[in-house]
């Protein structure tokens, strides 16, 4: 059998609306990226997932030279994997909670296939590739629809005993706060996600934006959406704060849909180091590097782990 340096690395993203491929040859390189839409809103939803899933893992093995012998899969989900059981929990597809996804994969492929939380797979590669290559231990931010995060030690991921590490957007901060998906309030989640930030201008005016508009009319100076925006600022240099405080990290790599947000990085990086235990904290909050592909990319990695 003809023999690699590395294996050919297959790594798949599975998100809420759309599912992501990559192939890597054993350098690194990427040879195929393609995406399509997330089964949904169906009645076998679950089912629909698991074949499609399985599908794209199928036509990417199809284009590795390597064929069926030294390719490696690895696929991020949004949750993870209860350690004893093996079955997902606390996923944002709601359909994959309670089931064996990764068994299943496995029955279906024939092969083995590694599984991690999304943020662990974002954290991992912008460590390796992106803007945390360098740092020893790196926090992994995902400020989006919701907020996770992940952490890696020197390129490996740290899971923790229960699996959860990183799992900072579910910290309660402000028990009067707003109720949480996961039955606790004011986590923060609750706080600095863009749903958070869109529903605490509906709250001071009475009408809807999204987050996008509400930073877009902050910086013009619409009242309402400076005032929002602030807070909001203020509340991501008191969450940011408190994990440098916790974890001291070497670096924090932003990611998801807010990361976008300059602000975070000046103001609010300015106000987390006001809020962090020490007179004079260094630690950078970077901007990823890989963007929405630091998720795939990272996966692809974790396969051959």
């Amino acid at each position: 059998m003809m023999t690699y340096p590395s294996p050919y690395r297959i790594g798949i993203d599975l998100g809420g609306t759309k599912t992501e491929v990559v192939v890597l040859d054993p350098n690194g390189r990427l040879l195929l990226r393609e995406r399509n839409p997330t089964p949904r809103s169906q009645e076998n939803e679950y089912d629909a997932i698991l074949d499609n899933t399985a599908n794209l893992v199928k036509r990417a093995l199809a284009k590795t030279p390597s064929g069926m012998h030294a390719t490696t899969i690895g696929i991020g989900i949004p949750g993870i994997l209860d350690a004893e059981t093996g079955r997902v929990i606390n996923a944002n597809i709601t359909c994959l909670i309670g089931r064996t996804f990764r068994q299943d994969l496995v029955r279906v492929l024939g092969r083995p296939v590694a599984m991690e939380n999304d943020a662990d797979c974002f954290t991992l590669a912008e460590s390796l590739q992106g803007a945390g290559r360098g740092y020893g231990m790196v926090f992994g931010a995902i400020l989006g629809t919701g907020v996770g995060g992940g952490l890696c030690f020197h390129g490996t991921i740290y899971r923790g005993r229960h699996g959860i590490a990183g799992e900072w957007g579910h910290m309660a901060v402000a028990p009067e706060g707003r109720l949480c998906f996961c039955g606790n309030r004011g986590c923060v989640e609750t706080l600095i996600s863009g749903p958070s930030l869109a529903g605490a201008y509906q709250a001071v005016s009475g009408r809807s934006r999204s987050a996008q508009e509400v930073v877009s009319e902050a910086r013009r100076g619409d009242p309402d959406c400076r005032a929002v925006f602030n807070s909001f600022l203020d509340a991501f240099g008191r969450c940011m704060g408190s994990l440098i405080s916790l974890l001291d990290p070497d670096a924090i790599v932003l990611g998801g849909g807010l990361s976008n947000i300059d602000e975070l990085y000046r103001e609010g990086a300015e106000m987390a180091r006001s809020y962090a235990f020490h007179p004079n904290p260094q630690t950078p909050i970077l901007k990823n590097q890989l963007g929405d592909s630091a998720g795939v990319f990272g996966a692809a990695w974790i396969g051959g782990g």
